[in-house]
């Protein structure tokens, strides 16, 4: 059985910018990721101090997750965004945008995001967990 994905966004709860304010899944399978942070295959660290290459590396992250179960960045439903700063927003949306463009049509999962005193390391200035449906 394969999910059933119905993204809304009522008009009056305005129109989001690059996500979906409710997303219903019916059937098939759900599949949570944990926190992906821009650790290599290695364990190190790639980015350091550079918040655009940091949050590239946790959407790639998010895309082995995904792959490893069958699924894209097309199958999210629901992501958590923890940073340290929220004026590194323009640059997660850049990071963001850039990896929903990888899947037609583009995805708009719900999103959280939240602003933190801290993260797993002391060099992570960001973390992303999700929720993917198939």
């Amino acid at each position: 059985m394969t999910a059933s994905v119905t993204r809304i966004n009522p008009a009056a709860l305005g129109e989001p910018p690059g996500y979906s304010q409710i997303v219903e899944v019916q059937g098939g399978r759900t599949i949570y990721i944990a926190g992906q942070t821009a650790l290599d295959a290695h364990g190190e660290l790639v980015g350091r101090d550079d918040f655009a290459e940091l949050a590239r590396q946790v959407f790639r992250n998010l895309a082995i997750a995904l792959q490893a179960v069958g699924c894209t960045a097309a199958h999210l439903v629901k992501l958590t965004v923890f940073v340290r700063d929220m004026a590194n927003l323009q640059a997660y949306r850049a990071a963001r945008n850039e990896f929903f463009a990888t899947v037609t049509p583009a995805a708009a999962p719900a999103v959280t995001l939240i602003e933190v005193s801290k993260l797993y390391g002391p060099d992570f200035l960001i973390e992303i967990e999700a929720i993917a449906a198939i």
